[in-house]
């Protein structure tokens, strides 16, 4: 195995191991692309792979989509379980170079449609959530300071390699964030079950064509006070059954489908 070998697969070690995999990748501006689709999309998206890694059998359908010169390191299924810490089921990985985030009022200037989520925790939430929105159609995703990577390879893996679709970027500050939205001519909708809250539905009716940003609470608590302070309106999605609410990425999801806009 040469030197180079080497410090490429270190970029493949522990992946499970999700404080450590923060703190690296942020470090080094990876991320980690799972199997032959998303790192095609994340290619045609003009992301640039540092290498890949892969079992055998996945080797031409990876190498078709790569750019000329990427590193293939070729590895047998119990080899790549050994060295990432994971069943690598879907047979390849790709080492990233992570893009560079655009500010918002960039990432929003031609948007209608926007999805803010504020400190939400579970990596699988954020990359249902961003397939959701790449699928029914929002314009753009904004994430709190303290949110989930989106970049996590279990947010890449979750959404389908929806997180290199979807254009989005990182607040800077919070709540601070809210208010630029509103300021750039957004109407802020919080989904929370707050006293006043209005009907999505009779929300959606009102403000069909509005700029609206759809702003999502973390798993457990919902919205924090703090941004709850900064929103035109709480919104709230009926429901039967005893049932007080949906996860969040269902209730993501529904709230997109009845604010979307015509394509």
């Amino acid at each position: 195995m040469s030197v180079s070998e080497e410090v490429l697969l270190a970029d493949y070690r522990g992946l499970t191991d999700v404080a450590l995999r923060r703190s690296l990748e942020v470090e080094r501006g990876l991320y980690m692309a799972e199997g032959a689709k998303v790192i095609a999309r994340a290619v045609a998206a003009g992301h640039k792979p540092r290498s890949v890694l892969c079992s055998p059998r996945w080797v031409d359908s990876v190498a078709s989509v790569l750019p000329a010169g990427t590193p293939v390191l070729v590895r047998s299924q119990e080899e790549l379980e050994a060295i990432t810490g994971f069943n690598v089921h879907r047979g390849a990985l790709a080492a990233m170079h992570r893009p560079t985030l655009p500010s918002l009022g960039d990432l929003i200037a031609s948007a209608r449609r926007v999805v803010v989520l504020e400190d939400i925790v579970d990596h699988t939430n954020v990359g249902a959530i961003f397939r959701s929105a790449a699928g029914i159609g929002a314009d753009a995703i904004v994430v709190s300071p303290a949110c989930a990577d989106p970049l996590y390879r279990r947010s890449v893996k979750v959404s389908m390699g929806a997180v290199v679709q979807v254009p989005w970027t990182r607040a800077e500050s919070w709540p601070g964030a809210l208010d630029e939205l509103r300021s750039l001519g957004f109407v802020v909708a919080g989904l929370a079950l707050e006293p006043g809250a209005v009907p999505l539905d009779q929300f959606a009716a009102a403000h069909r064509e509005d700029r609206v940003a759809l702003l999502m609470g973390t798993e457990g608590d919902g919205l924090t006070r703090a941004a709850l302070d900064h929103v035109d309106e709480t919104v709230v999605i009926p429901m039967h059954g005893g049932v007080d609410s949906l996860n969040v990425a269902a209730a993501s999801a529904v709230a997109m489908w009845e604010l979307r806009t015509s394509a």
